[in-house]
């Protein structure tokens, strides 16, 4: 039996055709490849009332509360500078201040003015060296303040620059004056500005 080289060719070209055919049909019904899921945007409405306005009522309620803050501590400041200065004037008149008659019940209750060791060694003075002496010579003495003026001043502690006269006068001999500028450290107690603190500068 002889076999038609040339219909046998043109029958593998026509199955071969048909294949391809059949594929690219395939292809089709499956539809195009899928790409990687699209992003969603977001809305810039909805960035604006969810994100950026929030954080700038924020910003800004931080930035009023320090401020506030600010104005409330210069205020507390202020405060403390003027009680303590009115303070530091008035227990130093009194510390410095006596009469041989009264010196003990002035110079205790002076006392009341003070606070810590400067409490301690004040009192040690006036017992052992200020009241018998002024009692004994007569000495009186009487303090002045000319000026002072606040150096630092937080709500429980300050420093004042106090500038002192005193005069001073023993039994019936000519008083005499002195003069001198006295650095004064006091802590708020219980509501109360105390000296810790008494250095002369």
């Amino acid at each position: 039996m002889t076999v038609d080289t040339e219909t046998l060719e043109h029958d593998d070209i026509a199955d071969v055709a048909a294949d391809d055919l059949t594929d690219e049909a395939t292809d089709d019904e499956a539809g195009p490849v899928a790409g990687p899921p699209r992003r969603r945007a977001i809305p810039w409405t909805r960035l604006l009332a969810f994100g950026v306005l929030p954080g700038l009522a924020l910003i800004a309620a931080l930035g009023l509360g320090y401020v506030k803050w600010q104005h409330d501590s210069t205020r507390s400041e202020r405060t403390a500078a003027e009680q303590s200065v009115q303070a530091a004037k008035d227990s130093t008149v009194a510390i410095l201040s006596y009469r041989p008659d009264t010196v003990d019940t002035e110079l205790t209750a002076a006392v009341d003015r003070l606070t810590g060791d400067f409490r301690d060694e004040y009192t040690r003075l006036i017992t052992d060296v200020v009241a018998p002496g002024a009692k004994q010579q007569q000495i009186s003495a009487t303090a002045t303040i000319p000026a002072a003026a606040s150096v630092s001043a937080t709500a429980d502690k300050a420093v004042v620059l106090v500038l002192v006269d005193q005069t001073t006068t023993v039994a019936a001999d000519p008083p005499t004056t002195s003069a001198s500028s006295v650095r004064v450290t006091l802590d708020k107690v219980s509501d109360r500005w105390l000296i810790s603190q008494f250095e002369p500068v």
